[in-house]
């Protein structure tokens, strides 16, 4: 009889609960590859939130630390991309708490020329009024409007990165683009009078 043939008796202990998480890791790891694979992505997003590289850098850096330290706790794989926008979400917000104890920061409109720099000649009046318009948005209509129009995510995706329902970030995006639109039309004057 060989050792295939033989029954399992009380020697041979069948696979025990912790045996199957092992396995189902190993089946769908998340490896190093293919977290960087995200982090253009993460820079673009994270650039577009706090307004310069070097901070962006910082945060996507500090986010894909987390994420290798984590990567056991996803359990779906498909959705590392998402997965990889809330840590950095969450860690923006942990660094906005943090700031606000701190003390002031550089307005993104500031960077008003840096970025129309990166425009055609005859577009650049039009990035500074974008970007000022954008700066004056609040962080919140900010965020939902860089997930959905930069980043595409759709809504039940930035439900998920921003953990909140669905129907919140519809009226927050409906409410953004109403503001940015008012903004770019005549000003944050006739912004308030619309809003309201």
């Amino acid at each position: 009889m060989t050792g295939e043939d033989a029954p399992d008796g009380p020697d041979m202990p069948g696979p025990s609960p912790d045996d199957h998480r092992i396995e189902h890791r190993i089946a769908h790891p998340v490896d190093d590859r293919a977290i960087a694979a995200h982090v253009p992505r993460l820079r673009r997003y994270a650039t577009a939130l706090v307004g310069n590289r070097s901070d962006a850098d910082d945060l996507v850096q500090d986010c894909v630390e987390k994420a290798l330290a984590n990567r056991h706790a996803l359990r779906d794989p498909s959705r590392l991309g998402g997965w990889l926008m809330s840590i950095l979400h969450n860690l923006h917000v942990s660094g906005l708490r943090g700031r606000r104890r701190r003390g002031p920061e550089i307005p993104v409109e500031e960077l008003a020329d840096d970025l129309a720099l990166s425009a055609p000649p005859a577009d650049r009046g039009a990035v500074r009024d974008f970007v000022r318009a954008f700066g004056q948005l609040t962080e919140e209509h900010r965020t939902v409007l860089l997930l959905t129009g930069m980043e595409g995510l759709s809504y039940r995706e930035t439900a998920e990165v921003l953990e909140l329902p669905i129907g919140t970030v519809m009226s927050r995006l409906a409410r953004a683009r109403e503001r940015l639109r008012v903004l770019l039309d005549g000003g944050a004057e006739q912004a308030v009078r619309r809003i309201k």
